[in-house]
């Protein structure tokens, strides 16, 4: 099963282009579950609707409660934002969670839940988009814990674990993204743990999802860094949900447009129809896991 995390820049910069250039990332990478940040809908149009309606795939989507801030930085008070969920398999059920705001400014923070009916068993999937500001650390790790007890409500009793995706602004080594993990220190829920993908991949790759490379970053003068995150709980019977492979993608331009100013993270995880296939990668392995699983991607 094939997941990606995108933050696709709401509307933004050349965003009609760059709405095009996503489109065409997603189409060459065809994955299966896609978890969307900064999704707009203006007047009926909705940016979710318009790429699974040219995918061939499900969607849902939740707006934010509190856009105001939003709007007045591109000076367009109808357009909404929140995040979104594609889906080539039915969407059987979905749930939202507000996430705690700064205080005196809530800026609509959220999670969305998607229970992805795939062929075989039920995938409880989900997204975010955690608050942005260099000094809201404290309030990422607020946010993360609600963030972790609602994965946990979602998730009770399923075979194939949950899938986690999301714009977490915010460094691997952070205390927000360790306090979410929960291997690193105490877990929020006790005995659930969520590893980051990343911790599979070949040490030699680019990692940044926030990268200088791509001019709308170097236009912020900010340092390159990966914020961009998939987090998979343990694996299921027969290393269901196990990592595959782990990669970033949509990190250039596609016919001369930046699709982001974000570069995605994809992941290929086993599901029922490879789960008893034997590992053939070697390289070093997660300080969690005890082994490393194939770089392949079974054909569809």
């Amino acid at each position: 099963m094939r997941v990606l995390t995108w933050n696709v820049w709401w509307r933004f910069g050349p965003w009609e282009q760059r709405r095009d250039a996503v489109l065409a990332v997603l189409r060459d990478l065809r994955p299966d579950v896609v978890g969307l940040q900064e999704v707009w809908a203006r007047d009926g149009e909705n940016l979710a609707r318009w790429l699974a309606s040219r995918l061939g795939m499900h969607w849902t989507w939740a707006p934010s409660r509190a856009p105001q801030g939003w709007q007045r930085r591109i000076g367009d008070h109808a357009v909404e934002v929140g995040n979104a969920v594609l889906s080539r398999w039915p969407i059987a059920e979905r749930a939202t969670a507000e996430l705690p705001a700064p205080e005196g400014e809530d800026d609509g923070r959220l999670a969305l839940y998607a229970g992805i009916d795939a062929p075989s068993c039920r995938v409880p999937f989900f997204t975010t988009h955690l608050s942005s500001a260099d000094d809201a650390s404290a309030l990422r790790c607020r946010q993360v814990e609600e963030l972790a007890r609602f994965v946990a409500a979602h998730s009770e009793g399923t075979a194939f674990p949950p899938v986690v995706t999301g714009d977490f602004n915010a460094w691997p080594d952070s205390d927000e993204v360790r306090r979410f993990g929960g291997y690193k220190t105490a877990p929020v829920v006790p005995g659930r743990v969520l590893v980051d993908v990343w911790e599979y991949a070949d040490p030699a790759q680019p990692s940044a999802t926030w990268d200088a490379a791509n001019p709308y970053v170097a236009a912020r003068h900010s340092p390159s860094v990966r914020i961009d995150y998939i987090h998979v709980g343990p694996p299921g019977p027969g290393g269901l949900g196990a990592v595959r492979s782990v990669r970033r993608a949509g990190d250039g331009p596609v016919a001369g447009v930046w699709p982001s100013d974000h570069a995605a993270v994809l992941a290929d995880l086993r599901d029922h129809s490879d789960a008893a296939e034997p590992d053939t990668a070697t390289g070093p392995a997660p300080a969690t896991r005890a082994d490393k699983d194939s770089k392949g991607r079974r054909a569809v």
